[in-house]
């Protein structure tokens, strides 16, 4: 749970709107990046990490210093706190990844200016995606550019995506993927990393087949015992109606031979041997 720090250093623009404030978010721009912070707390859920959405960052006391408020930036190794802002008495505490959604009024500043601006703040790696369609660098038409801080030379070096486009994050441990208007990251073994609700909504679906499964496992035992059992029945009957036969062949052999015992006392009383009858 993130704690309230008190005591912080105020900014002019903590409580103003910068240019980039003013300009405001398309609601599916928004939709990204709510997409992208709700994956990387999912995945950084068992570890230290602050993973914050436009907040500013300064690098002076200056109290009317321009901040850079990325759209996503991440810090591990700290728990997540309630500022206002990252101000210069955290200037030693950088951002290891920055995401910057494009957009049709930034997205020079973002490419061509960010990445000096983030190295001298000593951010590790940046990221910039740009979900429109067609791109809006017609030049390049390229959705995903990545930069990593050479920290001898205080410079990023950009960099280059695999032979399928997918762009590998070493502060993340994951790859970064362009999917359209969204922007996937899919871990070391190349599955899709989820957000909390995704997960739990696999989780859960997953579950509910098990449970089918039990459910259908259930109902074929039960159907398999009716069946042994209507079998079982099925052969007491026979065997029942066998030895009804059994019996009734005794039955009819004991009154033959009574009958014959009969007549040979009756052939007898005439004086007549039934040995010697044929």
């Amino acid at each position: 749970m993130a704690r309230e720090i008190s005591n912080q250093v105020r900014y002019y623009y903590d409580y103003h709107p910068t240019e980039e404030d003013l300009m405001g978010e398309t609601a599916w721009h928004s939709e990204l990046i709510d997409y992208l912070k709700a994956v990387l707390l999912w995945l950084f859920r068992d570890q230290m990490c602050a993973i914050y959405k436009n907040l500013n960052f300064y690098q002076t006391f200056e109290y009317r210093e321009y901040p850079v408020a990325p759209d996503i930036a991440v810090i591990k190794g700290i728990p997540m706190e309630l500022v206002r802002s990252w101000g210069a008495d955290r200037i030693d505490i950088p951002p290891h990844v920055v995401f910057e959604i494009l957009s049709e009024e930034t997205w020079k500043k973002d490419l061509r200016e960010k990445p000096a601006k983030y190295a001298s703040m000593g951010v590790q790696e940046y990221f910039a995606y740009d979900p429109y369609e067609p791109p809006i660098s017609r030049a390049t038409a390229r959705r995903l550019s990545g930069y990593r801080l050479d920290a001898r030379r205080r410079e990023m070096i950009e960099i280059q995506p695999d032979a399928m486009g997918w762009m590998w994050s070493e502060q993340l441990r994951c790859w970064l993927v362009p999917d359209g208007t969204y922007l996937r990251i899919y871990d070391r073994e190349r599955r899709l990393c989820l957000t909390e609700a995704q997960a739990q909504a696999l989780r859960a679906a997953a579950e509910a087949r098990q449970a089918q499964r039990a459910r259908q496992a259930e109902e074929e035992a039960r159907k398999r015992a009716e069946e042994e059992a209507r079998r079982a029945e099925e052969e007491a009957r026979r065997a029942e109606e066998a030895q009804k036969r059994a019996e009734e062949a005794q039955e009819r052999a004991e009154e033959e031979a009574r009958r014959a015992q009969a007549l040979a006392e009756k052939l007898r009383a005439l004086g007549i041997d039934p040995d010697d009858v044929v």
